[in-house]
């Protein structure tokens, strides 16, 4: 079973939603790079590549809901 962090959680939220990742990396004070890198590592324990591949697995898994407000 995957688990995720609230953290990673509202990360994912974020860029379902259509947030880029330039968005998403000054909101949270980081370099883009390092959240490139973050993601990949998440990612690479989700089994996708993309962001939207992403979400979509948050779905199936009930890890996201399709109403991305909460």
């Amino acid at each position: 079973m995957l688990r995720i962090t609230p953290g990673e959680r509202r990360v994912l939220q974020l860029l379902a939603a259509g947030v880029s990742r330039t968005e998403l990396a000054a909101s949270l004070r980081l370099p883009e790079h390092e959240l490139d890198g973050r993601l990949g590592t998440l990612f690479g324990r989700m089994g996708v590549t993309t962001d939207a591949e992403a979400a979509a697995e948050c779905v199936k898994r009930g890890l996201l809901s399709r109403d991305l407000s909460g």
